[in-house]
């Protein structure tokens, strides 16, 4: 059963189509991945899954239910991890996780077992007393996530959790969000980092300008996008440039450096260094990355 469809959704501001048209679905117990540079329209999608935004067109359900007429059942059943922080500055650690918790009508005794039992679960039982003002970066964001569990969501949006963190914070959240998916929870994610996309989807949209790009399991849109492996040359001439034009290899060309994309890369990676005396050349696997910036392009987005 999908747990979220989405059909020819539409949201535009003035001129601009921030999404255009874009149609998808998350199934129960995977966690889908919504991929794209700043300004593809990421954050507009995600915001009218949960109600936060009116869209212009389209369909969408959740959980089987059409989201005009039932958004207060839907919001009780999702649980949504913003960009921003919105944690209560006025309340400690705790209490932010109980507090939140009564917005769902959740009883005292439970809410507080629940906070307990998330602050465990993300290792931030040291700091339950903690003022948020106190807080570093990572602290925060693993208590944003805690709170977005509260009502033991049947969903959960995150609009890129990790933005920010250092290695081991991400690593942690990495962790965390594994082991919900292994429990059966339905991910909704939004990130720039492919390494995180790549760990922990198990599909993916990659969307640009509002619309879609590509859909489906990362390695294998990998593989038929890019090929298994890439070949970084660098500072090419035009011995090597012609050599590789008579290999009719599929090569991106980025001036200073050329990236060749293979299926089987061996063969033409001792041949450039041994017979033609390419140096600094390197063979290494076809990235999420690679894709991504094929398909969206390598200039800065601001």
């Amino acid at each position: 059963m999908d747990i979220l469809r989405a059909e020819n959704l539409r949201k535009g501001f003035g001129t601009l189509k921030a999404v255009d048209g874009i149609s998808f679905s998350v199934r129960r117990g995977e966690c889908f991945g919504l991929l794209g540079p700043n300004g593809a329209g990421k954050t507009t999608c995600i915001r009218m899954l949960y109600g936060y935004m009116v869209r212009d067109g389209g369909d969408l359900c959740l959980f089987g239910l059409p989201i005009d007429s039932n958004l207060r059942q839907i919001k009780a059943r999702i649980g949504i991890c913003q960009q921003e922080d919105s944690l209560d500055p006025d309340l400690r650690v705790r209490d932010n996780l109980i507090g939140f918790a009564r917005y769902f009508a959740i009883p005292r005794r439970e809410a507080e077992s629940r906070a307990d039992e998330l602050l465990r679960f993300f290792a931030l039982e040291s700091r339950a007393n903690a003022r948020i003002l106190s807080l570093s970066g990572g602290l925060k964001r693993r208590l944003m996530l805690a709170r977005a569990l509260v009502n033991r969501p049947d969903l959960l949006i995150l609009d890129e959790p990790t933005t920010g963190l250092d290695p081991q914070s991400r690593q942690l959240l990495w962790d965390r969000l594994s082991d919900l998916k292994a429990e059966g929870l339905s991910i909704l994610l939004t990130t720039h980092y492919m390494e995180e996309a790549a760990r922990l989807c198990d599909r993916l949209l990659i969307i640009d300008h509002g619309r879609i790009l590509v859909e489906g399991a990362p390695s294998q849109l990998v593989r038929e996008q890019v090929g298994r492996q890439v070949l970084e040359v660098p500072r090419p001439d035009e011995k090597v440039r012609r050599f590789l034009m008579e290999q009719d290899c599929r090569v991106e060309d980025l001036g200073r450096r050329l990236l060749v994309h293979l299926d089987e890369g061996d063969e033409l990676f001792l041949k450039l260094s041994r017979e033609i005396g390419c140096e600094g050349c390197m063979l290494r696997p076809a990235t999420l990355e690679d894709l991504f910036l094929k398909l969206t392009g390598r200039e800065l987005r601001e």
